[in-house]
């Protein structure tokens, strides 16, 4: 079984999803980790990402794990307490938007759901990735919304106003990128999370399930 979860950042997509897995005792599978994990490994190189053949090269020579826990492995070091840096949210979604590197990524997630029932979150995941999952979510809520969530993570050294600028910047990105652009399966489940719990979603989410 897949269920897939998309929606634009903020909105609980990875909470939600690892809850889910949880509660249904199957893997939880974050797509943006795999681009926040590339997106480290090409500012570390010092790799100039406007050069989008360099840039899908070196990340096919990267060596990228990810474990049943939820964690990410690059080339042997544990980079999840990482993914979530100022920098690496300042560049992922530029990178993310390169088309033949979303296609090696999208490849790589294909590849680990062969076996395995999953809860994955993204922001193509219901139209690109798994377009035939037997659950479709779409998760969302305003930005300001989002950026104070955000800012109450402690993990950001931007202030309110800066991230929720960030955000809406991502936003026009994901929205247009020129493939697996941000956007609503007509199959999903559409969830605006803005004035719910955690648990709440997952409710409705679990409800639509059984």
């Amino acid at each position: 079984m897949i269920i897939a979860i998309d929606g634009p950042a903020g909105t609980g997509k990875s909470t939600i999803a690892s809850m889910l897995a949880e509660k249904l005792n199957i893997t939880f599978l974050n797509s943006g980790g795999f681009y926040r994990t590339f997106t480290i490994a090409i500012l570390d190189a010092g790799i100039d990402y406007k050069d989008e053949e360099k840039t899908v090269s070196f990340c096919k020579e990267q060596k990228v794990e990810y474990t049943k826990d939820s964690h990410f492995i690059l080339n042997g070091n544990d980079v999840t307490a990482h993914l979530h840096d100022d920098r690496v949210a300042k560049n992922v979604a530029q990178i993310s938007a390169i088309v033949p590197l979303r296609h090696y990524v999208n490849e790589l997630m294909r590849e680990i759901t062969k076996s395995l029932s999953i809860v994955c979150e993204g922001r193509d995941m219901t139209t690109v990735v798994f377009p035939n999952a037997e659950c479709k979510v779409y998760l969302d809520a305003s930005a300001a919304v989002r950026a104070r969530r955000r800012f109450d993570q402690g993990v950001s050294s931007m202030t309110l106003e800066e991230i929720q600028k960030s955000i809406e910047e991502r936003d026009e990105i994901d929205k247009n990128k020129k493939e697996g652009a941000l956007k609503i399966a007509p199959d999903a489940l559409y969830i605006d999370t803005s004035n719910l719990t955690i648990d709440n979603v997952c409710e409705i989410i679990l409800k639509q399930i059984s």
